[in-house]
């Protein structure tokens, strides 16, 4: 009778083995600059580096080498879910921004104003 109770023991030990404990729960980790919709939209070619810098934030990477460019890098992993990853590169001429490229793109009202007044790609 014991050996019995031992193997059924084991068997249910097996059988939850797969099943993970419940109420873990892991925090979301953001890393890097948020960047939302609302804050491209508001970017104009023409703008100064202040006032890029006012509306995004400072720059995770400013490039040493290459003044003219400064990165935005945004990450999120929620829990055991793949990390997402979002970037955007800002362009400059001198002082004044020349266009911007990355994973966003200014929603359909601001690139009629853009294309009045320069190419945003």
């Amino acid at each position: 009778m014991r050996k019995y109770l031992i193997v059924l023991v084991g068997y249910c030990l097996i059988g939850c083995s797969n099943m993970q404990f419940p109420g873990i729960y892991r925090l979301p980790i953001e890393q890097g600059n948020i960047i939302t919709q609302e804050m491209i939209d508001q970017l104009k070619p023409g703008m100064s580096r202040s006032q890029v810098e006012y509306i995004m934030g400072t720059p995770l990477i400013k490039d040493s080498f290459n003044e003219e460019r400064w990165d935005y890098v945004y990450s999120l992993r929620k829990g055991d879910l793949k990390r997402e990853q979002k970037s955007m590169t800002i362009y400059f001429s001198g002082d004044k921004m020349t266009s911007f490229s990355g994973d966003y793109e200014p929603t359909p009202a601001s690139a009629d104003s853009l294309d009045e007044s320069g190419d945003a790609s």
